[in-house]
C-alpha cells in the first residue's frame, strides 16, 4: 500500500497519568522537570501502566506529527519508522498508532527495552521521565531493506525529527538523496535548541536536503549562535538558512518558524538568485480557560502542516492548517487530538 507521507523518528511510548506529591517524592521528581531515568525510576513505567487513570500515547516528537497529519489526511496516508524493542510497551504503541491510522513500520530490538516516557501530572504540573531505550538504536540497514525502501519509493514527502541526528543521520541521508533526486518533498524539524550545537556537524550534513525547515524561535536562536549568524532577529536567521546551498535546485527552501503566541514567520529561499520572500502569520487566539497543555503544540502544527503538504495546498493554507491543529492539541492533555475527529476550518 502506497503511503504519501513518510516519517522517520525516535518512537516513545508516552504514559499520562495523574499522581499524588508523595508519588513524585518516592523517585525523588520534581514538578515541571524533565529528566532521563536512572535505575531506581525503572519501576514507574509498569506502576503508571496500570493506573485507572493513564492515557497512552504513541509519542516522540515525529511520531507526534505523523498522528497529527493522520488526523487530517484521509485514511491510511501515513508511515512511520523508527526503533522499538519486543515487549509489551511496543504493542502498546502499536495499538496506539493504528487508532490513529498510522502504520507502525518499526525495527525491533531484541535486547532493548522500548523507549517510553511517563508524564506525571500533579494538577496543572508535569513531570517527565524518559527512558529513550531501543529508540536510541536505529539503523539504516533497516531503511534500506527491500520491504522498506518500497515504502519510500511510493512516499511524496518525508519527514525526520532532528533527534534522529543523534540516532541514525545516514538513514535522513538517505531519505534527503532519494528526495532530491526524484523532486520529492524532504522536511526536517530542529526539535531541540541543543541539537545545533551537540550536533552541528550532522545537522549541516541533511542541511543540503531541507526544501522545508520547522523550528522554533528558541532553536531558531540556537542555530544562529552555534553558526555564527551574528543575528538574534527571528526573520533574518530564517533567511540565512533558507538560502544555505540546496541539492535540489527545483524546488526553494522555505523555513518555518513558529513564535509560541507570537505570529509564525516563513522564508522562501531561491538559492540560485539569493533572494528571500518573507510572510508573517497571526496564530489563532485561545482563552487562557481555554488552554489545557502546551506540551506537543509544536509536534502538533508540524502534523498540520505536513498534511497541507502532502494535500498540494499553498503555503498560507498549509501554516493555517499547522495552527489550526496546535489550536485542537492546546485544549487536549498532552500531544492529542479531539475525538471524534473534527475538520480543519480555514482561518475566517
Amino acid at each position: 500500500m502506497p503511503y504519501d507521507l513518510l516519517v522517520l523518528g525516535n518512537p516513545l511510548l508516552d504514559l499520562q497519568a495523574e499522581v499524588t506529591e508523595d508519588y513524585l517524592k518516592k523517585y525523588d521528581l520534581k514538578a515541571d522537570d524533565a529528566i532521563l531515568v536512572e535505575e531506581k525510576h525503572m519501576p514507574i513505567f509498569d506502576e503508571v501502566v496500570k493506573m485507572d487513570n493513564v492515557h497512552v500515547l504513541a509519542g516522540g516528537a515525529a511520531q507526534n506529527g505523523a498522528r497529527g497529519a493522520q488526523y487530517i489526511l484521509p485514511k491510511d496516508s501515513v508511515i512511520y519508522y523508527g526503533s522499538v524493542g519486543n515487549d509489551k510497551f511496543s504493542e502498546q504503541l502499536r495499538k496506539a498508532n493504528d487508532a490513529a491510522g498510522v502504520y507502525s513500520n518499526y525495527m525491533v530490538q531484541q535486547d532493548v527495552a522500548t523507549g517510553k516516557c511517563a508524564a506525571l501530572i500533579t494538577g496543572k504540573h508535569r513531570s517527565l521521565a524518559t527512558d529513550l531505550g531501543a529508540a536510541n538504536h536505529y539503523k539504516a540497514t533497516h531503511l534500506r531493506a527491500p520491504e522498506n525502501w518500497k515504502h519510500v519509493e511510493a512516499a511524496k514527502v518525508f519527514y525526520v525529527g532532528g533527534f534522529h541526528l543523534t540516532v541514525c543521520p545516514e538513514a535522513m541521508n538517505a531519505l534527503g538523496q532519494h528526495a532530491a533526486e526524484t523532486n520529492k518533498i524532504y522536511s526536517m524539524n530542529l526539535s531541540a535548541p541543543f541539537l545545533p550545537t551537540v550536533f552541528k556537524e550532522p545537522l549541516d550534513a541533511n542541511s543540503p536536503y531541507w526544501d522545508y525547515l520547522i523550528g522554533n524561535e528558541s532553536e531558531a536562536l540556537a542555530y544562529a549562535e552555534s553558526h555564527n549568524l551574528g543575528t538574534t532577529d527571528i526573520e533574518e536567521i530564517a533567511k540565512k538558512i533558507a538560502l544555505l546551498p540546496k541539492k535540489n535546485t527545483a524546488r526553494p527552501r522555505t523555513v518555518v518558524f513558529t513564535q509560541g503566541t507570537d505570529e509564525t514567520i516563513t522564508v522562501i529561499g531561491d538559492v540560485a538568485k539569493g533572494t528571500t520572500t518573507t510572510k508573517k502569520y497571526p496564530v489563532r487566539q485561545l482563552s487562557q480557560n481555554q488552554v489545557k497543555d502546551s506540551n506537543g503544540a509544536g509536534d502538533a502544527f508540524a502534523g498540520g502542516f505536513l498534511a497541507g503538504l502532502v494535500q498540494g495546498k499553498d503555503l498560507d493554507t498549509a501554516v493555517d492548517m499547522g495552527q489550526w491543529l496546535a489550536s485542537l492539541s492546546l485544549q487536549e492533555v498532552g500531544p492529542s487530538f479531539p475525538l471524534p475527529k473534527q475538520t480543519y476550518q480555514p482561518r475566517a
